[in-house]
């Protein structure tokens, strides 16, 4: 299976994200989408099979989005989608590909419906901690 995750390592769930994909013997593609940036096309592309939104992938916890005005409800989505091209680092991590589709792995579980893993196995998040497959 191919697994692409657009990762930001300084994020705990992205990390997150990307131990379960390797624990389950999978080698992602990563891109580091902070270093690399996005283009619109790409981001209008995830978002559409993704089921998202520019607001809804609207990162606004440790990020300008308020500072540049973009958590007023009145914002329209262009201009949102506009502002990540300018700064990655608003667009909310990871999103994950894979042939099962699109999604923002948030919480880090929600990369499970992206991935051929039977429920019930275990496995541990970057801090540790045991958990099993829902």
């Amino acid at each position: 299976m191919i697994v692409v995750i657009h990762h930001n390592p300084g994020c705990g769930t992205s990390r997150n994200v990307l131990k379960i994909i390797r624990d389950f013997g999978l080698s992602p593609i990563i891109i580091e989408y902070i270093k690399t940036g996005w283009t619109k096309g790409q981001l209008q592309g995830l978002f559409a099979v993704a089921g998202l939104a520019p607001r809804t992938a609207l990162r606004t916890s440790k990020s300008p989005a308020e500072e540049l005005g973009l958590t007023d409800p009145s914002v329209p989505d262009e201009v949102i989608l506009n502002a990540m091209l300018d700064h990655p680092i608003l667009v909310n991590r990871p999103i994950v590909c894979t042939s099962k589709g699109v999604e923002l792995c948030r919480p880090s579980e929600a990369v499970f419906n992206l991935l051929d893993i039977r429920s019930g196995q275990p496995y541990r998040t970057e801090d540790g901690e045991l958990h099993m497959v829902p």
